[in-house]
């Protein structure tokens, strides 16, 4: 697995956005520390319920959604 560095993360996020799809995964460091790691979701595990941008353009408010539940 692939160490990067946060910042690089943060200026580089569409290049790792690639190779996120293409299935690599990276452990990120701050200050020569792990603070956390990132991996492409599994797709066979992603389920959409709901895109409510279907509903109404740019989404439905939260406290909407919750009063009719």
């Amino acid at each position: 697995m692939t160490t990067i560095k946060l910042k690089s993360l943060r200026e580089n996020l569409e290049s790792y956005r690639q190779k996120f799809k293409a299935g690599e995964s990276f452990i990120v460091i701050r200050r020569s520390e792990p603070i956390f790691k990132i991996s492409p979701v599994d797709d066979e595990a992603w389920e959409e319920v709901i895109d409510f941008t279907k509903i109404k353009k740019g989404g439905v408010e939260i406290n909407e959604v919750l009063k009719r539940l």
